[in-house]
């Protein structure tokens, strides 16, 4: 499962995503496929609950998708002279996307929770690929995030124009895209971009990231995943059509060991049990 893009570690039910790319620590095709093929893999194993992100250097998670593959691809468009359609199967059927868009589907869609542990610089693509993640933990110092591609005559391409709009209001998105804003950790705090920011040391933050995922790890697995699911799928749905699905989750849990005994030791006001995802 590991690749030179894409080292994975598991430790309990966290398993571990570090990203590398000397030396500009860029993701580009290559590496956007790795990771894909590492979190679909993950997500085929019943004892991975929490799935972390983190860049392989020091200050940047992912410092933005690699411009040269973006510039050649652009050139070639311009030489073509005509627009690429989308790829298609033998029945004529879109397929899947691969690459980091699919990526960044897999991470809203998979049960286990997933979090980018952002330990520096994120800027574009490397911020999207966080946007796509249940949670952003931010590093705090000097370090820039934004979506800047306006600047270099394109738009967030990777989800970051609908996830900005979704997360932070029609209005702000405007704003900080059309200007091409770079920010700091504190600045996407205040925004509401990033879910904490953490230690400024390295050390500190990395125990900080572990911590966050193992208290997560130890709650019901099925609970954390219907409840993810719950809340991705309701936000696009009329309330009554979410409530109708809030229901049918909860009511899936309830068919579960973990509900069952966890209920019973709740009201007998006894310890919460081991969860076992049954």
């Amino acid at each position: 499962m590991n690749s030179s893009y894409v080292d994975v570690t598991q430790e309990g039910f966290v398993a571990t995503l570090t990203l590398t790319n000397p030396p500009r620590h860029t993701i580009n095709a290559a590496g956007a496929e790795a990771l894909l093929t590492a979190l679909e893999s993950l997500d085929a194993q019943a004892d991975t609950r929490i799935v972390v992100l983190t860049g392989g250097t020091e200050d940047i998670f992912v410092r933005h998708y690699e411009v040269d593959e973006l510039a050649t691809s652009a050139e070639r468009q311009v030489r073509e002279k005509r627009p690429v359609q989308p790829r298609a199967d033998q029945h004529g059927q879109r397929r899947r996307p691969r690459g980091l868009r699919g990526a960044m589907d897999l991470l809203e869609a998979m049960d286990a929770v997933t979090i980018a542990a952002i330990n520096g610089m994120a800027m574009g693509g490397g911020l999207e690929l966080a946007l796509a993640c249940d949670f952003r933990l931010a590093r705090s110092g000097d370090f820039r995030l934004g979506l800047p591609e306006t600047g270099v005559g394109i738009l967030p391409g990777g989800g970051g124009t609908q996830r900005f709009a979704r997360m932070l209001g029609v209005a702000r998105a405007l704003d900080l895209i059309l200007h091409g804003t770079v920010f700091s950790p504190e600045t996407a705090y205040e925004f509401g971009i990033v879910s904490r920011v953490l230690s400024n040391d390295l050390s500190a933050y990395r125990k900080e990231v572990a911590e966050f995922a193992d208290t997560l790890a130890k709650r019901a697995p099925r609970a954390l995943a219907n409840a993810k699911r719950a809340i991705r799928e309701g936000v696009d749905l009329p309330l009554r059509e979410g409530l109708r699905r809030e229901a049918e989750l909860f009511g899936e849990l309830m068919r579960t060991e973990d509900a069952a005994k966890a209920l019973r030791a709740a009201f007998e006001g006894k310890p919460a049990p081991t969860f076992t995802g049954r």
